[in-house]
Parts: C-alpha cells; sequence; structure tokens
C-alpha cells in the first residue's frame, strides 16, 4: 500500500481530529505537509498505514500517543526576547503602570502574566528576564509568570530550562550571566534557580478556558495563524475573560484576529486593553 500522502478522506479525517482536539485548522493545500509529518509517527510506532495510524489515535490505548501527535503536526518555532518591541513594553511602560495602579491592600503587589503556547521555554523566561531585572525598581511587587502549551515535548524543554548557546545567542551578556549557568563541558546554558521559581508551568488547550486567577497581561504570539475563525473566537472569548479589568493581551502581527478584539481597547499595532 501506498503511504506517501493522505488521500482525501484520510486527510479529512485527520483534519477534523486536529481541530477537535485543538482548535486548528489544517488547510487542504498543507496535504503534503501533513501527510509528511503524520508519516514519521508512523514510524515511531510502528504503524502500519495512515488509517491504522488514526484508529490508534482514537483508541484508549492511543490516549498516550496524542503528545508525539501534537508535537508532529504543530510549528514550534521560538526564540528569546522574539520582537524586542514586546519586552520593551513590558520592561518599561507595562511595570511603570501596573505599579503605579492603587492598592487594594498593604500586601506586596502581584503580577501575573502568562504566556500561551509558550512552545519550549523562550517567551516564559524572557518574561522573567524582564520583570527581574525591575525588582529594584519595584520592591514591593512580586511578579508570578505561567506558561502553557498543549504539547509536553515542548513543556519538558520548557521546563528543563537547558539551551544550547545558539539559542541563547539573543539574550544580552548581562542577563545571560545573571539568570543562566553555564554547563561546564558543554554549549549548554540552564536557567538559574532564582529565575525558576517566578514560572509555574503546565499543559493547557487553548480552545478550553483556564482555570486560574486573572492575569494582568497574556502574551499570544504566532499561534491563531493556525486556527479558523470560529476556534478562534472560542480562544479569545477565554483569553479576555482571563484578562484583569485593565490587563494587557500581546499578539503577534499574523494572528488574523484584530477585527474580533472589539471588546478590547487599541494600544499599539500589537496591545490591546480590557477595560
Amino acid at each position: 500500500m501506498d503511504i506517501t500522502q493522505l488521500t482525501p478522506q484520510e486527510f479529512t479525517d485527520f483534519q477534523t481530529l486536529i481541530f477537535q482536539l485543538t482548535g486548528i485548522h489544517v488547510p487542504p493545500n498543507k496535504v503534503m505537509l501533513l501527510s509528511n509529518r503524520i508519516r514519521r509517527r508512523l514510524k515511531a510506532t510502528g504503524t502500519t498505514d495512515f488509517p491504522a495510524y488514526l484508529k490508534l489515535l482514537r483508541s484508549p490505548a492511543g490516549r498516550t500517543e496524542l503528545d508525539g501527535f501534537f508535537n508532529a503536526v504543530t510549528t514550534n518555532e521560538t526564540s528569546f526576547f522574539r520582537t524586542p518591541k514586546h519586552f520593551e513594553w513590558l520592561d518599561k511602560e507595562f511595570l511603570q503602570e501596573v505599579s503605579a495602579r492603587p492598592r487594594t491592600n498593604l500586601q506586596s503587589r502581584q503580577i501575573r502574566v502568562w504566556s500561551a503556547a509558550c512552545s519550549s521555554g523562550e517567551e516564559p523566561w524572557s518574561i522573567a528576564m524582564c520583570l527581574a531585572e525591575n525588582q529594584a525598581r519595584f520592591p514591593d511587587c512580586r511578579f508570578e509568570i505561567h506558561a502553557t502549551d498543549i504539547s509536553e515535548d515542548a513543556l519538558t524543554k520548557a521546563r528543563t530550562g537547558h539551551y544550547p548557546a545558539q539559542s541563547v545567542a539573543t539574550v544580552p551578556e548581562p542577563m545571560l550571566s545573571r539568570y543562566f549557568e553555564h554547563e561546564s563541558g558543554t554549549d549548554i546554558w540552564s536557567v538559574r534557580a532564582h529565575l525558576r521559581r517566578h514560572v509555574s508551568i503546565f499543559r493547557h488547550n487553548l480552545i478550553e478556558p483556564n482555570p486560574q486567577p486573572a492575569y494582568d497581561c497574556i502574551f499570544l504570539r504566532n499561534v491563531l495563524i493556525y486556527f479558523n475563525r470560529d476556534s478562534k473566537k472560542i480562544v479569545i472569548d477565554h483569553l479576555v475573560r482571563s484578562l484583569a479589568p485593565g490587563g494587557y493581551l500581546v499578539v503577534g502581527p499574523s494572528e488574523g484576529i484584530f477585527d474580533m478584539l472589539g471588546m478590547l481597547q487599541k494600544r499599539d499595532t500589537f496591545l490591546y486593553q480590557k477595560q
């Protein structure tokens, strides 16, 4: 049997399953790309063909394979301090505004940030470094970062916090020394413990509500380009509900959601605020 490419029916079946599980819409022109990625999972699992693999995914025994499937069919492209303008805003305007808000009690102010679809962790660690750099300026502020993704493989990399020298090349030298430790005899740099304590990493599917308390800022960048319009609306509704009053949503330039954010006030091309 030729398993080079999905048949039209097989493609539809996998397309439907991916959408049901993740909200991601795979367009018909991606049939060869999807075929190639699923074929890798056939080899990894010893499955004979596409229908047998689909049957595996739909069975109770296939639950352990779902993460391998998610990792194969999704794109995890990221880097430290990707789109510097976003982090410049976080470092300056955001912290200045949040720290100046009236307090409701005499306890230290807690700043909560959610890195949604964090991939292998470069984004949440970048956020953590920005906030930690400002700890001396705002000593009465405590910060907490939640990092989520649907892929356990990606989350494992984020939790490990080990990155090759090539990956940390975009981290400024002073920050690299403060927040990473070089592992002797290797090209690996590891996130230091004093930064790790501010970041919680757990699995979350964006088409489901996040049960955590409201956030002051949510980063959702270069993710919704893979969703269709209906699933984008579901995700946006969950995100808005997860924002605290006055909270900010930071989005990528290609999400295709700008006409869906009428409930938020536009502050910049990448920035929206909940009133």
